[in-house]
């Protein structure tokens, strides 16, 4: 599975779940999801991301161009 989509699945069931735990639980959680909001606006702008870095050194995820190895750029395809 690519590595972006798995960021994105993980980025937006964090959001629903503070969503879910500020209606049931306490207004605090909004907090948490004003946090996943900025990491994802900050990583679009410096290409950093602490989830990518974890995913990749836990081995999980690939990158599109895997096991294609001939062309240059096989992710615009």
């Amino acid at each position: 599975m690519k590595l972006q989509l798995i960021i994105r699945r993980f980025a937006g069931s964090f959001i629903l779940v503070s969503l879910l735990l500020a209606h049931y639980h306490s207004p605090n959680w909004l907090w948490f999801t004003a946090f996943v909001g900025a990491n994802l606006l900050q990583s679009s702008f410096t290409n950093f991301c602490p989830l990518e870095m974890l995913l990749k050194k836990l081995g999980v995820g690939g990158s599109c161009c895997e096991g294609d190895k001939k062309t240059t750029n096989c992710c615009g395809q």
